[in-house]
């Protein structure tokens, strides 16, 4: 009996055990840190607006009202560290940088912007050091919401932010009454905070479930339990548009299966349907490799599967591979010439994806698969690169 390979298509389940927010699932938890960060963008380069204004503005008030006109060593600090690391967050805001570049930066540039928070209250006298240390508290609560880091990472940057203040402590740097009274409220502050930020991110990730949720009812093919035609368009449209951002290559794979007319002829129908089912199935899991793959139906027994970041030789290689787990299955098709199921599969790959859509790009796969067909079926052809001809 010939039955497919096991779903695993993620769970629709509540963020993690516990206390734990991360999905279980590999591929949930990276479609959702996906989805959260890119719909914060926005807020994100708002808040580091916000916090380059900040910068400037202490600047201000701290010489009108504690250090005087006079270059104070406070500001090596807030124009040598602080400023740069905002400017340098807020460029990395722009389109084409900020889904690659900005969450490793960030999770480096906070603490760093917290050590040189706590080294300006190091630097203020006995008197000033209750104004500025107050500044620790903004500090915290900016970390844990404005700057679009998971709670994970807003809670690592400030629990540096209190191990560094309390180091300086320690070492003599602050008057001890301060420094107790400081940490005593900094370390509220961060309960609060903290509670706050996990709260959002458990509503923030259930709510991405719910939506799932409903998109799976209305984006799957119900037969083959793949992407029907509207949604994969939609999905492989948003790859390609991702990839313009990323300068990363996409390649599509059509995949057709062989004589299945001749098969539900000789079978019946309800054959051809649970065959189709097999097929899907095991297309899928030879097919999606890697978290952003999407595979659907394209129509009757003709699927496709768009590949994002990869190259002519991850596409050559996942060409071949379903090709070879269909024949493996060894499905009788006594109207075939070889008298088992095989599919036929044409692939092209666009190295750098620049302008235009996915139109040209599933041509040319198409074509290849024509020419895997005309080549006597059950084998993979990938275009040429930069060419409408077939290797």
């Amino acid at each position: 009996m010939h039955t497919a390979p096991a779903d695993t298509t993620p769970a629709l389940e509540r963020p993690g055990e516990g206390m734990r927010l991360r999905f279980r699932d590999r591929e949930l938890e990276q479609q959702f840190l996906l989805s959260y960060r890119a719909g914060a963008r926005l807020w994100v380069r708002v808040s580091l607006l916000v916090a380059l204004s900040s910068v400037c503005g202490f600047a201000i008030i701290d010489h009108l009202l504690l250090v005087g006109p006079r270059f104070a060593r406070p500001d090596v600090w807030r124009f040598g560290l602080q400023f740069p690391l905002v400017f340098i967050m807020l460029v990395l805001t722009r389109p084409g940088w900020y889904v690659r570049w900005y969450q490793p930066a960030i999770q480096v540039a906070a603490p760093l912007f917290a050590v040189g928070t706590v080294l300006m209250a190091v630097e203020a006298t006995p008197a000033q050091l209750p104004l500025v240390a107050a500044r620790l508290l903004l500090a915290a609560f900016y970390f844990y919401f404005m700057l679009g880091m998971t709670f994970g990472a807003a809670l690592r940057t400030n629990l540096m932010l209190v191990a560094v203040y309390a180091a300086a402590a320690l070492y003599g740097a602050i008057a001890p009454t301060v420094a107790i009274y400081s940490l005593f409220v900094l370390c509220s502050a961060n309960l609060i905070g903290g509670a706050g930020c996990y709260a959002l991110e458990y509503a923030n990730r259930v709510a991405f479930l719910e939506r799932r949720r409903l998109a799976q009812v209305a984006m799957h093919d119900g037969l083959t339990g793949l992407l029907n035609r509207s949604a994969l368009e939609q999905q492989a449209r948003a790859l390609w548009q991702h990839a313009q951002l990323t300068r990363l290559p996409v390649s599509v794979l059509l995949i057709d299966i062989d004589h299945f007319k001749a098969y539900n002829d000789r079978y019946g129908h309800p054959a051809g349907d649970q065959c189709l089912r097999i097929l899907a199935s095991t297309i899928r899991h030879a097919a999606r490799r890697r978290p952003l793959d999407v595979v659907g139906r394209y129509g009757g027994e003709e699927l496709v599967a768009v590949l994002y970041d990869a190259t002519r030789e991850h596409a050559d290689s996942v060409g071949r591979a379903l090709v070879a787990a269909v024949e493996r299955l060894r499905m009788p098709h006594a109207a075939a010439e070889f008298g088992f199921v095989t599919v036929s599969a044409g692939a092209a790959v666009e190295a750098h994806v620049t302008a235009g859509s996915l139109e040209p790009l599933l041509k040319r796969a198409d074509e290849a698969l024509y020419a895997a067909k005309a080549a006597g079926r059950n084998r993979f052809v990938l275009a040429a690169a930069a060419s409408e001809e077939v290797v």
